[in-house]
């Protein structure tokens, strides 16, 4: 088994998320402060990440309702390839379709403020996307 880093990666602002060698538990790490500029952003992505000793990373890939790729998926797909460069190791795109809303009814029952909501929201959605990837294996 692997262990996986979780990456719901914006222009702003970066979640990411990380999974037990089992497979079993995918926990919320944190959120990053996008920098705009892909190569950074992998490096920061990178260096998190090397904490956990990951094995491979999953990239969130927003699509389009219709499956097709636009503006943003490109975005993920260049910050995919930096980061398989930068850290040498795998990366899986993964569809991202509607996790920033099911993390958003995962944090409602929380009934936290709209600033502390937003500030999870991110690596909460990482969570979903790595999560989906694991149970699709």
């Amino acid at each position: 088994m692997a262990c996986f880093f979780g990456i719901d990666y914006g222009v702003k602002r970066i979640g990411l998320s990380v999974c037990n060698r089992e497979e079993t538990i995918v926990s919320p790490v944190t959120t990053l402060r996008a920098c705009g500029y892909v190569a950074e952003d992998a490096s920061a992505v990178a260096a998190c990440a090397a904490k956990y000793e990951v094995d491979a990373f999953v990239v969130g890939l927003p699509l389009n309702m219709d499956d097709t790729e636009g503006k943003q998926a490109k975005i993920a797909r260049r910050f995919g390839g930096e980061l398989a460069r930068i850290a040498d190791k795998p990366v899986h795109f993964w569809d991202e379709r509607l996790s920033s809303l099911t993390a958003e009814e995962l944090l409602q029952p929380a009934e936290l403020t709209r600033k502390k909501r937003k500030a999870r929201i991110d690596r909460i959605a990482a969570q979903v996307i790595l999560q989906s990837f694991l149970d699709a294996r």
